[in-house]
């Protein structure tokens, strides 16, 4: 998979209370990360960032296995009290995984975002070409940290 980052050691980042994972691809707009899996597929979430900023997740939709999924398509749709919105998709691929405990309870996001919290795992048809303009490692902390003093965010856990 020459040139993939991603099977480094784990390293986390803490600014302003938000974890920040260095081994994820992120893409900072939409507060969402991809992990690049040993198997080939990726896995998808939404960032510490981005659980704090929606709120208590109450709803989620994912789509099925199977299904294939253009790059920036919807892979699935969250709903917070104050926000609803989609989680487009960082890679174009089929759908391999969707994680049911996700569906049944969403607010799994906002307790551990990058761990049980996963949305969707993808097989993805063109890795290389589909996340090279996602940020990695030291380049996505310091654009997260702009974020974070942008907006003025303080992450905390919805209990």
């Amino acid at each position: 998979m020459g040139g993939l980052k991603g099977f480094e050691s784990t390293e986390e980042w803490e600014y302003n209370g938000c974890v920040i994972p260095t081994d994820l691809y992120y893409e900072i707009e939409t507060q969402t990360w991809l992990r690049v899996n040993e198997d080939g597929t990726v896995t998808m979430g939404l960032t510490d960032v981005g659980q704090v900023r929606a709120g208590r997740l109450l709803h989620a939709r994912i789509k099925d296995k199977g299904k294939v999924i253009k790059k920036g398509k919807p892979v699935a749709s969250l709903e917070s009290g104050k926000w609803a919105g989609p989680i487009n998709a960082f890679v174009e691929g089929e759908v391999v995984e969707r994680n049911e405990k996700v569906l049944e309870q969403p607010d799994i996001i906002n307790y551990d975002p990058y761990g049980e919290g996963w949305i969707v795992k993808m097989k993805p048809f063109d890795l290389q070409r589909d996340i090279k303009d996602l940020l990695y490692g030291k380049d996505a902390l310091e654009e997260m940290r702009k974020y974070i003093d942008e907006w003025d965010i303080i992450c905390i856990r919805c209990t």
